[in-house]
């Protein structure tokens, strides 16, 4: 049967709403706030024949897509068709099985029809530890995944419907502050409970003739969008490296080098030159990597409606002799930065290949910091935060200032619940000036922050990047400015040896973090850039005066004025060399 553009419309919508009211659910049951706040979660359904995405929630984690898809995957494949039953339900958090690093812990919950598997249900949270040498899950020191944390096969958590108290009890009992993970573990069982409900509702109103046909054809229309977006391109091979700052143990960089192939409406990503599997926790598992490629692509093309449909014309070459397809017992708790990096070199690339229509990279770090220890009641906590940085600008506009890392669409916990959650405080939130890079279209700028501890014997570590490489420009525009952070110890500020990756780091109360996030990278020739934007961009601190003459000529005058003719001889003399 073909169903009619209404129902298509309305079926379409009702799939999607149930995974949104999933999202939702775990949101605002959720006890730790990197979940309720943060947002750092999805939900999806998959095929209960092969395990492929059938639609995803918007405001969901977009890495989770291809990352819960393989999940989902490794349950049919390491448990078997005919070992799942109507009631079961799976936990799984291993990187080595679908997932990205253990802290991201991921529900699989089988739908049947009768006796026929429908669909899975699936979720994920960001847990807010799960054991391993360092609180939070961050161990930048790592040189094996045993060190990060408890690691999870596909399990069955419930078993036709019966929960497995052993498995929860062996689970909660490697896990710093169990009470927080249990309250989110029991959100996320409880949103694939309602959204089974909610299946079933639209299944009933629809039939599932017609959901099976809807679902066939709007896989079919986004692979055709996917095509046809890729048509645009010139055929040929597209290039691009760019690097990492350190595995987190050597100081040296490692390499992400694209080789991009284009023919006949398909791509081809091979990532073949990449460096070799690192000792630090770096690394990613290969299942990974094609979750940041398939999010690198959706940025680019992002009318393209996510289900499995619009990655058929992609293919990926991710050898294990590179660090992005490595194998157990590689440590792979940085994967938020290095999966970012990837999405950057894709950016990169199709730069080329599409010239003008898409931006210079983002700051591509999420700056990952944990702080544990002991409130003054003698109750544990542990915090996991993260900050913003600018986006790179495009043909027609400035990068985002203070936006969300790449790899998610996670909001930034509110200061406030922060400081009341935790023995805290902010001395400082601000906009970092002049970190935006320069261009005809601005870069987004970074933030600067800084954190003080109210507490003595805090835990800290840092898992970040681009502390030696900026985001690049494009067409002319300049790379974003690096991260910075300090350690204010007892007075004495110190940098990280590393950049931005350290743990093992004690602070007492009064010890503060600064960390200065990086910005876009710019777009188009400065001294290009419209004097009034430049003037605004003064006037909202985005900017000082030096940066305004020396790299966008634009003189001032003593009372602040654009001094228009002095700016004309300095745009003259950049014209001329």
């Amino acid at each position: 049967m073909t169903p009619d553009p209404l129902t298509l419309a309305v079926a379409k919508g009702s799939l999607e709403e149930v995974v949104e009211e999933m999202d939702r659910i775990v949101e605002r049951a959720a006890f730790s706030p990197v979940i309720s706040q943060a947002r750092d979660r999805a939900s999806g359904v998959y095929k209960g024949t092969t395990g492929e995405v059938v639609v995803q929630g918007e405001s969901g984690l977009p890495i989770f897509i291809g990352a819960m898809q393989f999940s989902t995957q490794a349950v049919l494949e390491q448990i078997g068709r005919d070992n799942i039953a109507p009631g079961d339900l799976f936990i799984v958090n291993d990187p080595y099985s679908g997932g990205t690093h253990l802290m991201d812990v991921k529900l699989v919950k089988p739908v049947f029809l009768g006796d026929e598997l429908f669909v899975f249900l699936s979720n994920t949270g960001h847990w807010i530890d799960v054991g391993g040498t360092v609180p939070g899950g961050f161990p930048v020191s790592a040189t094996e995944i045993f060190q990060e944390g408890l690691r999870i096969p596909p399990v069955k958590l419930y078993e036709r419907g019966v929960l497995n108290r052993s498995v929860l009890s062996l689970i909660m009992s490697n896990i710093r502050v169990p009470q927080e993970s249990h309250g989110d573990l029991m959100a996320m069982v409880n949103a694939l409970e309602v959204g089974e409900v909610r299946l079933r509702e639209v299944i009933r109103r629809f039939g599932r003739e017609t959901i099976d046909a809807c679902v066939e054809i709007l896989e079919g229309r986004s692979e055709a969008q996917m095509r046809e977006n890729i048509r645009r391109i010139r055929p040929g091979r597209y290039t691009f490296e760019d690097f990492m700052d350190n595995d987190g143990i050597r100081d040296e960089p490692l390499r992400i080098a694209l080789d991009l192939d284009v023919e006949d409406g398909r791509m081809r990503f091979d990532l073949s030159r990449s460096s070799a599997p690192c000792r630090g926790p770096m690394n990613l598992a290969r299942a990974t990597t094609v979750s940041a490629l398939l999010v690198a692509v959706k940025h680019c093309f992002p009318d393209v409606p996510v289900n499995s449909g619009c990655f058929r014309p992609l293919s990926f070459v991710i050898p294990e002799t590179t660090f992005l397809a490595a194998t157990p017992p590689r440590p792979v708790s940085g994967f938020a930065e290095v999966t970012q990096r990837v999405m950057d070199v894709v950016f990169g690339a199709l730069n080329q290949a599409l010239p003008g229509e898409l931006f210079a990279a983002p700051m591509a770090t999420a700056n990952n910091l944990t702080l544990a220890g002991h409130r003054e009641d003698g109750s544990r906590f542990v915090a996991y935060l993260f900050h913003g940085g600018g986006h790179g600008g495009n043909a027609e506009n400035d990068g985002l200032v203070h936006a969300s890392p790449t790899l998610s669409i996670s909001r930034i916990q509110p200061v406030e619940i922060l400081e009341r959650r935790y023995p805290l405080r902010y001395v400082r939130y601000a906009v970092r000036e002049n970190s935006g890079g320069a261009g005809r279209q601005r870069g987004g700028c970074g933030t600067e922050y800084e954190l003080e501890v109210l507490v003595d014997d805090v835990r800290i570590s840092l898992c970040g990047d681009r502390a030696r490489f900026g985001p690049f420009g494009v067409d002319g525009g300049a790379s974003g400015a690096r991260n910075e952070v300090e350690f204010v110890v007892a007075g004495q500020r110190h940098q990280p040896p590393l950049g931005a990756k350290q743990d093992g780091v004690i602070l007492n109360r009064g010890d503060r973090i600064v960390i200065r996030s990086p910005g876009g990278g710019g777009f188009g020739d400065p001294m290009t850039r419209a004097v009034g934007a430049v003037a605004d961009d003064l006037r909202l601190g985005f900017v000082d005066a030096g940066a305004a003459r020396a790299v966008y000529g634009v003189a001032l005058t003593s009372d602040g004025a654009v001094d228009q003719a002095a700016t004309a001889r300095l745009r003259a003399q950049a014209a001329h060399g």
